[in-house]
C-alpha cells in the first residue's frame, strides 16, 4: 500500500531525491509533434524555491528553440542502484538574466560552456514544476531476494517502498 506524504513532506523528498541524482533526462515537443530528450544537469546550489529547477543552455540549441514554442517539459530522474526515481512535469522558459547566470555559475559548467558566464548565447532554463511523482523503493539484494521470497511463498507483493505525488499550483 502506498503511504501518503503530508505536501510538505513529499515536496522534501522530492527535493532531496533530486539533488541526489542531479541529471534529467529532459524532454521536450519539436515541431513535427516528436518527443526529444537528454541529459541535463540539475543545478543543485539554486534550491528548489517557488518549485522552480534550473538548467544552462545555449540560446540557439534544440531545446530552447523547442521551449520557446512548446513550453512543457518532463524531466525524469533515476538512480537504478538505490531504486529512486523521479518524474517532473513544468513550464520552461528560457532566461537571458546576465545577474542570474553569473549567480548560478560554477567552474565546472566550463566544461559544457568554455566562454563562461558572459558567452552571449548562454542563458537558463527554469523549470517552474507544476506536477511530480517519484518512488523510492527499499533496496539492497537482501531486500530484493526477501521480497522475492515473500511473493513466491504468500503470493503478495513486497513493501514498494515510498511513492508520492506532489502538485505544486
Amino acid at each position: 500500500m502506498t503511504r501518503q506524504a503530508t505536501e510538505r513532506e513529499a515536496a522534501d523528498t522530492l527535493w532531496q531525491m533530486i539533488k541526489g541524482m542531479r541529471t534529467a533526462m529532459m524532454t521536450t515537443l519539436t515541431d513535427a509533434g516528436h518527443l526529444h530528450s537528454r541529459p541535463m544537469g540539475t543545478l543543485p546550489h539554486a534550491g528548489f524555491d517557488n518549485a522552480t529547477l534550473w538548467f544552462f543552455t545555449d540560446v540557439g540549441s534544440d531545446k530552447a528553440s523547442e521551449i520557446e514554442r512548446h513550453w512543457r517539459v518532463n524531466l525524469a530522474y533515476a538512480d537504478p542502484d538505490a531504486r529512486s526515481y523521479v518524474s517532473v512535469s513544468g513550464v520552461a522558459e528560457i532566461v537571458r538574466d546576465p545577474d542570474k547566470i553569473r549567480h548560478l555559475w560554477r567552474d565546472v559548467m566550463t566544461t559544457w560552456f568554455p566562454k563562461g558566464p558572459d558567452a552571449p548565447t548562454l542563458a537558463l532554463i527554469k523549470v517552474t514544476v507544476d506536477s511530480a511523482e517519484y518512488w523510492d523503493s527499499p533496496s539492497g539484494a537482501m531486500v530484493r531476494a526477501y521480497g522475492y521470497v515473500k511473493a513466491k511463498l504468500t503470493g503478495e507483493r513486497p513493501d514498494p517502498g515510498e511513492n508520492a505525488r506532489v502538485a505544486f499550483q
